[in-house]
């Protein structure tokens, strides 16, 4: 197989503001591998979270080796590997459901067991952002047809997030509210305030206390009085395998569990154990999103938003910007780019 690299910068349509950082730019790798004349892309996004930069996901995604495979088939088999972080597993394997689904003339969603096309309403994110910003856009975005809003959460004071999510509720009453502090809270500040939001109608809580302690939040979830979702705490298998049935779901993120496979087996785990999934994302192209987006039928909560973040999305084909993502009849991933840059690897 044939490999090519691109590297390019996705600016966002504004700054995105969540408890620990404010964003208004990220660095895409988008993969591109050739077989027998066709091609399957994916894409990795720099992450100051996750500790990765352009540079090192190219070092790390051309250390794959991915010329030595014959076919598709055997580099799949051969993922993951330990030495490579989740984020470039999941970039890798998406170019080469892409090429496959490409070779064979079947969409990407099909190669993974349903048969037919489909769509999902995703939640759309406002950060955290002064109160006449939020309530504009909560209006905007119930007009273009969202049913979902995620409110970032986590201002240095929290009587701060409380009337946020109060004047999105008013301007946009039939939206559904997911909240999200991004574990800024602690446990205390946390039982204070989770009854307050759950008055507003929040729907359910993202990760509200610091990852790194499964137990208390296992312990927040059986107390609270609105659904508990952990992210940061849910990142690989083993971590939702000890969080499976303590918490009310689990925010899966491909660049953060490995890819498609590996969400597929978090899914079927928490399959019955009370703890139900959900489908999050990086900011990220709509070549970035589009291998979560053929795996959204099995979600409770779609949070495949990434794509719209962006100022410009130099990919196209999996829509969203009525609130609604979708699959098509197209092979492989179904995404076009729209936009032409020059190979940098």
């Amino acid at each position: 197989m044939k490999v090519r690299l691109r590297t390019v910068r996705l600016e966002l349509a504004e700054p995105l503001r969540i408890s620990r950082s404010t964003m208004s730019a990220r660095d895409a790798v988008w993969l591109g591998l050739e077989h027998d004349g066709v091609t399957g892309y994916g894409e990795a996004v720099s992450s100051v979270y996750y500790g990765l930069d352009v540079d090192t996901v190219v070092r790390l995604i051309s250390a794959v080796a991915l010329e030595r495979f014959a076919d598709p088939e055997s580099a799949l088999e051969a993922l993951p590997s330990r030495a490579v972080p989740p984020a470039v597993t999941a970039a890798v394997e998406s170019a080469l459901l892409d090429l496959v689904g490409k070779r064979d003339g079947v969409p990407v969603h099909r190669l993974l067991g349903a048969p037919e096309p489909f769509g999902v309403a995703t939640a759309r994110t406002i950060g955290i952002t002064s109160l006449t910003h939020a309530a504009a856009e909560a209006r905007r975005l119930a007009a273009s047809g969202f049913e979902i809003v995620k409110v970032k959460a986590g201002s240095p004071d929290s009587e701060d997030d409380v009337e946020r999510v109060r004047v999105i509720r008013d301007a946009a009453p039939r939206v559904r509210l997911l909240l999200d502090p991004n574990g800024a809270w602690s446990v205390a500040e946390a039982e204070r305030l989770l009854p307050r939001f759950a008055e507003l109608g929040v729907e359910a809580v993202e990760q509200p206390v610091p990852p790194g302690d499964p137990d208390a939040l296992g312990a927040l979830a059986e107390r609270s009085p609105l659904p508990v979702i952990a992210d940061e705490d849910a990142v690989s298998v083993d971590d939702v395998r000890r969080l499976a049935g303590r918490v009310h779901g689990v925010n899966v993120k491909l660049a953060k569990c490995g890819g498609v496979r590996a969400a597929l087996r978090i899914a079927e785990l928490i399959q019955g154990s009370g703890t139900e999934l959900m489908l999050g994302c990086l900011t990220a192209s709509s070549l970035g999103l589009a291998p979560a987006v053929h795996l959204a039928d099995r979600a409770r909560w779609a949070d495949l938003d990434g794509h719209l973040l962006l100022a410009h999305d130099p990919w196209t084909g999996i829509g969203g910007a009525d609130g609604t993502v979708r699959t098509s009849d197209l092979p492989g991933l179904g995404v076009e780019e729209v936009t032409a840059h020059a190979d940098v690897a």
